[in-house]
């Protein structure tokens, strides 16, 4: 502070100005209070389908290029968002043209559920199959040895 303004202070003033040099002399200065104002965050607008069909509408009347951009102007929008618009609806009418299956829809919950069914029956009946295997294996091996063979272990064979 300037030593000039300091003589033309009140005492009050004085204490208050040197009560707060003190302060930020200890590093006890208080912080300033957080401003409360919300900024508000920019989002996206999000159109409905009626509010595209809307703008649709009203671009397939327009005549000439001038009304097209003040279409664009008043509702705040590109071109770029009308040629995206007007794909979508265009695929929407080839979509509902198509010829429709017939019969009830397929259940892809129960369709999955009698594919699990059908794999676990497999499993059940490869590992039967498979038991049955080793069982005819061990009864060979035993054959063999009672008999006196050569095994598949004696001549040095995997089995």
């Amino acid at each position: 502070m300037i030593p000039s303004m300091k003589a033309s202070m009140t005492d009050s003033e004085h204490s208050a100005i040197s009560a707060s040099e003190a302060r930020r002399a200890n590093g006890a200065e208080i912080a300033a209070a957080p401003n409360p104002e919300v900024v508000p965050v920019a989002r996206r607008r999000r159109f409905s389908a009626a509010e595209k069909q809307r703008i649709l509408d009203a671009f397939d009347r327009c005549a000439n290029s001038g009304e097209v951009g003040a279409l664009l102007r008043r509702e705040a929008i590109y071109s770029s968002m009308l040629s995206t618009w007007r794909n979508q609806r265009r695929k929407a009418e080839q979509e509902a043209l198509k010829p429709q299956r017939r019969g009830p829809k397929p259940d892809l919950a129960l369709a999955e559920k009698r594919r699990d069914e059908a794999q676990q029956r497999e499993i059940v009946r490869l590992r039967e199959e498979l038991e049955r295997a080793h069982t005819i294996i061990d009864v060979q091996k035993k054959l063999c040895t009672l008999l006196g063979l050569p095994t598949a272990q004696d001549s040095g064979e995997d089995t």
